[in-house]
């Protein structure tokens, strides 16, 4: 027996027929033929959002009070004053103890007020620009970009299982970073290609990223040598003189403390590098509440802001005005066994009371899209849910992780990529501002249809109708009857039949032949130079 709400609901299905009758479908309508990855978002697998820079409109969720922002900042000068941070890098040293800082052996302490002078002088905001100008993009203040999945050790597919990752592997990641407009910077490497040797392997990777997108690119700082070869790589890829590169940023290193209170050598160095050339940083301390933190919150953060805040002190003293960004990795492990968590309601917290901390300091942030799910399941998109939530509840500008993400960090997943993708499309279109003109609050309408009509033949839908919603790629809105005679298929069997198309489809954005030319001559004489040395 039917229900009134199943009534109403077919009811109005046959009200939609009626109104849409002898037109073409939806879907026909959004799917013309177009080159992967465009601006206008058109290709032959899926119809997606045009590329665009969001800005959140909405005010950040504060959890703390003024009380409490001072208190954790209290408790940041505290570590930073009083117990120090150990900085692992001669020359660092050298120059914080010009400037003033207690040093003893490695053990820095800096006093306040010259760590908030120093921090001062980073901009709040600044723009990346790639090789393609239309793909700049803006760090600070409102503005939300989003970056791939980076650095994971494995892959994994439906079709081939867990595995460890190559370069077909990488370069498949990369191509899907090009393609979906909704990822606005290529991150670190997608998946580590281990089938190319150590000491090359940055070369490789930076040649196909350079080549294979026209996004933000990053450098690892993991040794001299691997990051200026990739600031020279890009100098090249963007046609630029030594001084253009350097008047401006375009591109950028990420680094990590060794939480608890220390930062390494070639982290270290890989950001002073950068900073001489006016290139930026992401301070991120991956500070684990109840292993690499205090349990809790407040304690987590507040370590996290010194860890973060010591380096940029560095940056600034290096080269004053250079842009960075402070980044937050503060979630919780599982008591019962230390593995890492993300997604909890801890980390969405730590999150949010981040960004009250960078809003406090003026600097941009940094978040991700993190989950501990081993597989692209339900867990894995609550998980992602809960940590984009945070993010954009929390002010973030750059969200790392974005797409593909899976097992803590250990696994980038195809599957996982399209549907945290069309997750990112859902937030982008969310974040548009809702106007409330006199079209928009349609009290004509109303008045048209009264009370015994619907609005499917309303001539304001009928103007309307076909942008008036977001139209998912991926979700599937039919109802049983036809899901069952599609296959039945659940939500990541369909995501791998279209990153498989969008892979057939993929064309590489343009690049001047001279200088590809130019890049691939600069690969050949560094591997033949022994690339970077490694230890064995």
């Amino acid at each position: 027996m039917d229900t009134p709400e199943t009534s109403q609901i077919e009811t109005l299905q046959d009200a939609l027929d009626k109104a849409t009758a002898g037109a073409e479908p939806p879907a026909a309508r959004r799917r013309h033929g177009g080159r992967a990855g465009n601006v206008r978002g058109k290709g032959a697998a899926i119809s997606q959002l045009p590329w665009t820079l969001p800005v959140n409109p909405d005010r950040p969720t504060e959890p703390l009070g003024e009380d409490g922002v001072a208190a954790i900042h209290d408790g940041a000068m505290r570590v930073l004053e009083e117990i120090g941070i150990e900085f692992l890098h001669a020359e660092a040293v050298e120059i914080l103890g010009r400037a003033g800082c207690r040093v003893d052996g490695t053990n820095v302490r800096m006093g306040r007020d010259m760590v908030m002078e120093m921090v001062a002088r980073a901009p709040a905001t600044f723009t990346l620009t790639p090789r393609n100008p239309a793909r700049a993009i803006a760090i600070g203040g409102r503005n939300v970009v989003f970056g791939n999945v980076s650095s994971p050790p494995n892959c994994s597919d439906l079709d081939r299982g867990r595995r460890p990752g190559d370069r077909e592997s990488y370069r498949d990641f990369i191509k899907l970073t090009q393609y979906f407009n909704c990822i606005h910077f290529a991150g670190g490497y997608p998946v580590e290609p281990v089938d190319i040797h150590p000491s090359v392997r940055h070369l490789d990777c930076l040649y196909d990223k350079l080549t294979l997108t026209d996004k933000v690119v990053h450098a690892y700082s993991l040794g001299r040598e691997r990051v200026e070869d990739v600031m020279e790589m890009v100098r090249i890829a963007g046609g630029l003189s030594h001084e253009a590169f350097e008047a401006t940023p375009r591109m950028y290193t990420n680094i990590n403390s060794s939480s608890p209170l220390k930062h390494d050598y070639p982290m270290l160095d890989g950001a002073m590098r950068l900073a001489r050339r006016g290139q930026p940083t992401i301070v991120t301390p991956f500070t684990l509440a109840g292993a690499m933190a205090p349990v809790t919150i407040a304690g987590a953060v507040a370590q996290s802001v010194a860890e973060a805040l010591a380096a940029i002190v560095l940056i600034q003293l290096i080269r004053p005005g250079c842009p960075t960004a402070i980044g937050t990795f503060t979630s919780n492990v599982d008591m019962k066994t230390g593995a890492p968590a993300f997604g909890t309601p801890e980390y969405m917290r730590a999150t949010q009371v981040s960004g009250q901390m960078a809003r406090f300091y003026r600097l941009p942030l940094r978040a991700s899209n993190a989950c501990a799910a081993n597989c692209p399941d339900a867990q894995a998109a609550w998980e992602s849910a809960f940590s984009l939530w945070a993010a954009i509840s929390a002010g973030v500008n750059v969200i790392y992780h974005a797409a593909g993400w899976l097992e803590g960090g250990l696994c980038a997943s195809y599957e996982k990529f399209v549907m945290d993708c069309e997750t990112l499309q859902q937030l982008i279109v969310y974040l548009r501002p809702v106007t409330a003109g006199a079209d928009d609050v349609a009290v004509e309408a109303i008045r048209e249809v009264g009370a015994h009509g619907h609005f499917f033949g309303a001539s304001h839908t009928q103007a309307r109708y076909e942008t008036a919603f977001y139209s998912p790629f991926l979700s599937d809105w039919s109802n049983f009857e036809n899901w069952r005679e599609r296959g039945a298929l659940d939500t990541a069997q369909r995501a791998n039949r279209l990153w498989k198309q969008i892979l057939a489809e993929f064309q590489p954005p343009p690049l001047d032949p001279a200088v590809d030319e130019e890049l691939t001559a600069f690969v050949e004489r560094r591997k033949r130079e022994g690339g970077a040395p490694t230890d064995f």
